[in-house]
């Protein structure tokens, strides 16, 4: 009787792994993610599971804040508030996403600056400068950035 339990108990927890493993294969995604998918799943199996994807880095928070940040630089114009936000919205925690920024700060100003020089020539056509600032405020640019970019 207690083979044919060890045998279930890993037959489930192999097919488990096989559906977590596609689902972080697919796109890669942060821990809170696995957690809140397969919420329903039997939790201490999962935090097994999850311990051993994130050993075999198939799960690791800091490399997805690294990869979604070289998106963000080749494909976006955010400040640095929109990608902290952008990041912690995907369960990420915000000590490893300022760790992250205070590491790569230099970088990412100049990131910043860049945004909001490209977001400014692309609406001075059809604002003025007072709206254009406001915009920028907004989206979470720093005055900093903001009287930069207007010198």
């Amino acid at each position: 009787m207690d083979f044919m339990t060890n045998f279930e108990e890993a037959e489930k927890k192999d097919k488990l792994k096989g559906k977590v493993m596609r689902y972080v294969m697919y796109k890669k995604r942060t821990e809170q993610e696995v957690w809140t998918k397969f919420s329903s799943e039997d939790q201490d199996l999962l935090e097994d599971i999850i311990e051993d994807l994130k050993e075999l880095k198939y799960i690791d928070d800091f490399s997805y804040i690294e990869r979604t940040v070289d998106e963000s630089l080749k494909l976006k114009n955010l400040s640095i508030k929109e990608l902290t936000y952008k990041l912690c919205q995907k369960g990420i925690s915000k000590n490893i996403v300022e760790e992250y920024i205070s590491q790569n700060e230099e970088m990412l100003l100049d990131y910043e600056i860049k945004s909001a020089k490209k977001l400014w020539n692309k609406k001075i056509k059809e604002s003025d400068e007072q709206s254009i600032k406001e915009y920028l405020y907004r989206k979470g640019y720093t005055q900093e950035t903001v009287n930069q970019i207007f010198e």
